[in-house]
């Protein structure tokens, strides 16, 4: 290394500041006054401004585990659905506490009185059964009163009101399911929906294979086009019992269908409703629901 190399590095290093001595730009950042942080406008609520509006009631206190939204708190008592419910109350025909609630999202506390267009609600424990219903049973409170009606079959499951879910008439047999859950009752009784019902249909004679293949391709009933998820005939059976997959909830198609085909049906059997079956449940008894068949239902 020559000697002006060696200078050259020497007087480098000796222009550097010493580590122990503080660097100007941090003195200067440290002796500097501190500017305070203006407050943006977007930071001050304008729910905290903004007058209360007359004849509202005031907004419910967060965190509460026991609250409940005020269009469920409605569905169950079993007026209506959650959906007629937010109609209701956007129409102001609800009130909480003697004050009309027009705002949706709004939660009911325990111990508050909920007046639904004039009358006071009562909400009710949700409840699930599932009959297996026998023939000469009716659903319908219209029909021939020499009949009798399926309420008689679970009238000692509880004291909820309950209503079947969808019609069945008098010689329909097989699963129905009861519940006082008003959203339930509506979902499954859509025409289009997810859940699936299986059949056994008893024919007059025996169905023809090129009638079976039609039926499978989709027939059409009052100008209406209808799906048939699966159709086949019943294993180790004559060919006049088929078994017949749905997803309508009308059970007045399955003899519909046939009928088109002239055939006469003799009986029909509903034997799995939105994936329930008829296992352990004689002909006109009944069961209450497991947690999670109802979890099943509510997430179809």
């Amino acid at each position: 290394m020559t000697n002006k190399e060696g200078n050259n590095k020497r007087s480098g290093s000796s222009s550097r500041p010493s580590s122990n001595k503080p660097k100007p730009a941090m003195q200067k950042r440290a002796q500097g006054p501190k500017k305070e942080k203006p407050v943006k406008a977007t930071e001050v609520s304008p729910r905290t401004r903004a007058p209360k509006k007359p004849n509202q009631a005031p907004k419910s206190p967060k965190g509460n585990p026991d609250e409940i939204r005020l269009n469920k708190y409605i569905s169950n008592s079993g007026v209506c659905s959650r959906r007629d419910a937010d109609i209701y109350i956007t129409s102001g025909n609800v009130k909480v506490n003697g004050v009309p609630v027009t705002e949706m999202g709004y939660k009911v506390q325990p111990g508050d009185v909920v007046n639904f267009d004039g009358s006071v609600l009562t909400p009710e424990k949700k409840e699930y059964i599932l009959l297996n219903k026998p023939k000469n049973f009716t659903t319908s409170a219209d029909d021939d009163d020499q009949l009798r009606n399926v309420a008689e079959l679970v009238r000692g499951a509880t004291r909820g009101n309950i209503q079947p879910v969808g019609r069945m008439d008098k010689n329909t047999t097989g699963l129905l399911l009861f519940t006082n859950d008003t959203d339930m009752v509506r979902k499954f009784s859509l025409p289009n929906q997810k859940s699936a019902k299986i059949y056994q249909v008893s024919l007059d004679k025996n169905l023809k294979y090129e009638d079976l293949e039609k039926i499978a391709s989709g027939v059409t009933l009052d100008g209406h086009r209808l799906y048939i998820d699966e159709i086949s005939y019943i294993e180790n059976e004559p060919k006049t019992e088929i078994g017949l997959k749905l997803r309508t909830a009308n059970v007045k198609v399955v003899r519909a269908i046939f009928e088109s085909f002239r055939y006469d049906v003799l009986r029909v059997d509903r034997v799995s409703f939105a994936g329930l079956t008829k296992k352990n449940l004689p002909r006109g008894n009944w069961r209450f629901l497991t947690e999670q068949e109802i979890i099943n239902l509510k997430n179809m």
